[in-house]
């Protein structure tokens, strides 16, 4: 795919260039939508800087190149599941109204992963909302989200992530995920949680466990 150097700013604003970092077929690991094939494009850039990231090369959106969205949309026209997950990094630093409009035009179902600490930009048939104490979220981007998901690395991780139930709709589904380095250490403390306060569901990172991107 034809790059473009970060001097493209126009480009950039208007949302037909992305630091994508990469793209890859595979199933969805976490929360709701388990199990299921989706295409996944990471963006490139994320300012939350979580201790535990696993995806800290995403962090400096420099070290990727600026790729034309329509020739990312190009590699995954033959997308057999018809779901793509965006996800970074954190996405919503971008202007991504003209990535979904085109995605839409190809008949897919999109789904954003976010922290929700920028504005919505795009049009989505599903949000994953995963709040960061780093960097708290909108409190907007909260009430649009179809799926709260907070990372527990700690019990007190718990009491925050009741913090930011009240503020999501009542559909919202809800999910506490161990954090994977921590997993053998607080996944009981999650599981009791939950089994107290069943409005909580258990999110595991099935996709490591598997194997797979």
């Amino acid at each position: 795919m034809d790059s473009f150097n970060w001097k493209n700013e126009d480009l950039l604003k208007a949302g037909k260039v992305l630091p994508v970092m990469e793209t890859f077929y595979s199933v969805q690991g976490e929360g709701y939508m388990t199990g299921k094939a989706a295409w996944f494009i990471r963006i490139g850039g994320c300012d939350t800087g979580c201790r535990w990231c696993d995806v800290k090369e995403s962090w400096n959106a420099r070290m990727h190149p600026l790729i034309k969205v329509d020739e990312v949309i190009k590699t995954i026209s033959d997308n057999p599941s018809k779901t793509v997950v965006i996800t970074g990094g954190e996405p919503l630093l971008y202007n991504l109204n003209y990535l979904c409009r085109k995605l839409k035009n190809k008949g897919i179902k999109i789904c954003l992963e976010t922290s929700g600490s920028y504005p919505l930009t795009g049009s989505f048939d599903w949000i994953c909302l995963s709040p960061k104490v780093n960097q708290a979220p909108r409190k907007d981007l909260l009430l649009m989200a179809d799926e709260l998901k907070v990372i527990i690395e700690k019990p007190e991780d718990l009491k925050w992530a009741e913090e930011k139930r009240r503020n999501v709709k009542k559909k919202c589904l809800l999910y506490l995920q161990p954090e994977w380095s921590n997993y053998k250490n607080i996944i009981k403390a999650i599981v009791d949680y939950v089994k107290e306060n069943p409005k909580w569901m258990v999110s595991i990172q099935s996709h490591k466990f598997m194997n797979v991107p």
